[in-house]
C-alpha cells in the first residue's frame, strides 16, 4: 500500500487521489469507498438480525425497521458489491487487454466521483433524522406515502450514483473494442474481460431503465406530478414494471463481474486453461440477453395473466441452462488438475454449491402457481441471498485475495483468509438456509416482529447467530489488510503463477502499466509465454520510447460535487441552492480546458531503465 502514498513531485497525497485520472488508483478508490459502505449494510443487517432474533422483540421499532432494511438493501445493491466490483475492474481490465488506460480516463474518475456523493448523500440522510423507509426497490405505492423527506433522499442518490454507473460502463465497452493490444482479438481476451464487457452492455440498457423510473418519481414526490399516483391517472404497475427491467438484470449485472473472477482463480488454481472457453463466452452472453427477458417474474401475483405468466415463467427456467454451462465448466476445468486450495480457490470452489442452491430455487420461484405461495416469504429472502452472496460477496472476497498482490504488491495472510473463508462460509448456509423453511412455514417477509409459538423462534435464533458469525468473517479482512499494510515483505510480480497479461508487469503497476504494448499471439498469453516456449504468448509490439499519459484534473469532484449540493437542496425544496449546484457543474465541465486532453510524457529509452517523466 506503500506505493499508492508515493506521488508527483510538488504535490501532496491528498491532491494526488483527488485529482487522479490513473485507472489504478481509481479503482483503488472504488474498493476502498464501497467497502466501506459494505461494512454500514453489514451493520444494518445485524441490527435487522438481532430484532428477529426473539419474538415480540421491541430492540427496533417498526418504523425503524423499515428503515433498516431499506438502507440495507440500497447501500448494498447501489453502493457496495457493485462498485467494488467497478473497482476491480477499473484497475484490471486495461491490464488484461495490454492498455495503458481506459478509453475516456476524465469520464472515469468522473464516474467515481458520481458513485461517492451518490453514497454520501444517501447516508447523511442519517445525520437528519430522515432515512428512506419504502424499500430498496422503492415501490411507488409506499414511496407517494412515505412521510418526510427519506425517501427523497434514496431517489437523488442513486440516481446520481447511476450517472457515474453509466458512465462507467460506456468506458468499460470502449475501453475493451478499441484498446486491446495488437494480436488480441475477442476470443483471445480473459473471461473477466468478457464478464465486464457484457455487464457494461447490460448496464446501459436497465441503468437508463432505472433512471427514468426514478426521475419520473421524484417528480411525483417533489413536484407533485401523477405518473404513478393511482389517485391522479397514474398506474403503480408501470412503475414496479421499469424497476424490474432494471432490477433483475442488475442481478446478473452483480453475477457475471464475480463469474469472470471466478472463471481467472479456478482456472489459475487448478492449473489448467479454463475448459470450453467458447462456450464461456456464449454462456455469459445468453446470461445477459436471457436476463433481460424474466423481470416479471417478480410480479406473477399482480394478475398479469396466465400467457404472460407462462411465458417469464418459462425463460426464468431458461436462464439456468447458460449458467449451469459455467458451474460444469467449472468443474470440469478441475477435473484432473493440480489444485492448490488458496483462499481465493476456496472462496471460488464454496461458491460452487452455494449458488446451485439459491439457482434450485430460482427455479422453484419461476414456476407462477409455486410462486403464489412464495411471495412475500422468506423463502424469497433466502433465495435472494443464496444467489447474491454466494455469487456476489463470494465472488469479490475470490478476487480481492487474488488480486490484492498486483494491487499492492503484497500477499494478505492466507491464515487469516482461511479462517475468513470458514467462518463467513458457515454463517452464511446458517443465516440464509433456515431462512427456507421459515418462508415454507409461512414467515412473511418484511415483518418487524412475530408471535411466539408459530414455529419461527428456533430457526431466527440460528439465523442470526449465522449472520453474526459472517460479519465476524467480513471484520477478519479488515484485520488481514491492515496486518498486511504493516508487514515489510513484498512479493514476486508472479505469485500465483498466472495466466494472463497483468501478470506479465511488476506490482503494484508502473504509471503507464507496459512500457512496450504487447503483440498477443494466443489466448492465456502470458502462461503461454512461460511455459509454451518463448515468444509464443506475447512479444513486444513497439519499441522503448515516449510514453503519452493525461493529465490529472480536479474537475469530476467539482462536477459531482456540484450534483451533490443540487441533490440535497432539492430534497428540502431549496430550489435556488440547487441552482447553484447545478451551476457549478456546467461551470466545472467547461472549464475543462484543451490542455487537460493534451496530457503529459513518459519517456522510456530502455524497457528496464528508470522513466524520465516530463509533466506539464
Amino acid at each position: 500500500m506503500e506505493s499508492y502514498l508515493k506521488t508527483a513531485v510538488g504535490k501532496s497525497v491528498l491532491m494526488d487521489w483527488l485529482t487522479t485520472v490513473d485507472h489504478k488508483k481509481i479503482g483503488v478508490m472504488y474498493i476502498f469507498a464501497a467497502g466501506f459502505f459494505f461494512l454500514l449494510a453489514g451493520i444494518e443487517a445485524i441490527l435487522i438480525r438481532i430484532q428477529l432474533i426473539v419474538p415480540n422483540n421491541d430492540f427496533l421499532s417498526a418504523s425503524t425497521y423499515n428503515e433498516m432494511i431499506t438502507m440495507h438493501g440500497t447501500t448494498m445493491m447501489f453502493f457496495a458489491a457493485l462498485p467494488i466490483l467497478f473497482g476491480l475492474m477499473n484497475f484490471i481490465v486495461p491490464l488484461q487487454i495490454g492498455a495503458r488506460d481506459v478509453a475516456f480516463p476524465f469520464l472515469n474518475a468522473l464516474g467515481f466521483w458520481l458513485f461517492f456523493f451518490g453514497g454520501v448523500l444517501l447516508n447523511i440522510s442519517w445525520f437528519f433524522g430522515a432515512l428512506p423507509d419504502a424499500g430498496w426497490t422503492a415501490y411507488s405505492s409506499l414511496a407517494l406515502d412515505s412521510a418526510g423527506v427519506g425517501v427523497d433522499y434514496y431517489l437523488l442518490s442513486v440516481q446520481i450514483s447511476g450517472f457515474g454507473t453509466i458512465i462507467g460502463a460506456i468506458n468499460f465497452l470502449v475501453t475493451i473494442v478499441n484498446m486491446r493490444a495488437p494480436g488480441m482479438s475477442y476470443m483471445r481476451m480473459p473471461l473477466f474481460t468478457w464478464s465486464t464487457f457484457v455487464t457494461s452492455a447490460l448496464i446501459l440498457y436497465a441503468f437508463t431503465t432505472l433512471a427514468l423510473a426514478l426521475f419520473l418519481l421524484t417528480f411525483d414526490r417533489i413536484f407533485g406530478a401523477k405518473f404513478f399516483d393511482p389517485a391522479g391517472g397514474g398506474n403503480s404497475i408501470i412503475y414496479e414494471h421499469l424497476f424490474w427491467i432494471f432490477g433483475h438484470p442488475e442481478v446478473y449485472i452483480l453475477l457475471l463481474p464475480s463469474l469472470g473472477i471466478i472463471s481467472e482463480v479456478i482456472s489459475t488454481f487448478s492449473k489448467k486453461r479454463i475448459f470450453g472457453y467458447s462456450s464461456m463466452v456464449f454462456a455469459t452472453f445468453l446470461i445477459g440477453f436471457i436476463g433481460f427477458m424474466v423481470w416479471s417474474h417478480h410480479m406473477f401475483t399482480t394478475g398479469l395473466g396466465p400467457i404472460a405468466n407462462t411465458i417469464f415463467g418459462i425463460t426464468t427456467m431458461a436462464i439456468a441452462i447458460p449458467t449451469g454451462i459455467k458451474i460444469f465448466n467449472y468443474l470440469f476445468t478441475m477435473w484432473g488438475g493440480s489444485i492448490k486450495f488458496t483462499t481465493a480457490m476456496l472462496f471460488a470452489v464454496g461458491f460452487i454449491p452455494s449458488f446451485v442452491m439459491g439457482g434450485v430455487t430460482g427455479v422453484m420461484l419461476g414456476v407462477p402457481a409455486a410462486d403464489y405461495q412464495f411471495h412475500d416469504t422468506y423463502f424469497v429472502v433466502a433465495h435472494f441471498h443464496y444467489v447474491i452472496i454466494a455469487s456476489v460477496v463470494f465472488g469479490i472476497f475470490s478476487g480481492i485475495f487474488y488480486w490484492y498482490p498486483k494491487i499492492f504488491g503484497k500477499k494478505l495472510d492466507e491464515k487469516l483468509g482461511i479462517w475468513q473463508f470458514w467462518l463467513f462460509f458457515s454463517g452464511f448456509h446458517f443465516t440464509f438456509f433456515p431462512q427456507h423453511f421459515l418462508g415454507l412455514f409461512g414467515m412473511p417477509r418484511r415483518i418487524f416482529t412475530y408471535l411466539p409459538g408459530q414455529g419461527f423462534e428456533t430457526l431466527n435464533m440460528i439465523s442470526t447467530i449465522g449472520a453474526i458469525a459472517m460479519f465476524g468473517g467480513s471484520l477478519l479482512l479488515i484485520v488481514n489488510i491492515v496486518k498486511t499494510a504493516r508487514a515489510k515483505a513484498v512479493i514476486e510480480n508472479d505469485p500465483w503463477d498466472g495466466r494472463t497479461l497483468e501478470w506479465a508487469i511488476s506490482s503494484p503497476p508502473p504509471e503507464y502499466n507496459f512500457v512496450q504494448v504487447p503483440l498477443v499471439k494466443s489466448l492465456d498469453a502470458f502462461f503461454t509465454q512461460k511455459y509454451g516456449g518463448k515468444n509464443e504468448g506475447f512479444v513486444d509490439a513497439e519499441p522503448a520510447g515516449m510514453i503519452h499519459m493525461p493529465n490529472p484534473s480536479i474537475l469530476p469532484l467539482f462536477i459531482a460535487l456540484g450534483l451533490f449540493i443540487a441533490g440535497l437542496a432539492i430534497i428540502y425544496h431549496q430550489f435556488i441552492i440547487a441552482a447553484i449546484g447545478i451551476l457549478i457543474t456546467l461551470l466545472s465541465m467547461l472549464t475543462r480546458s484543451v490542455k487537460d486532453d493534451h496530457g503529459y510524457h513518459i519517456e522510456v529509452k530502455q524497457k528496464d531503465a528508470t522513466p524520465q517523466i516530463e509533466r506539464p
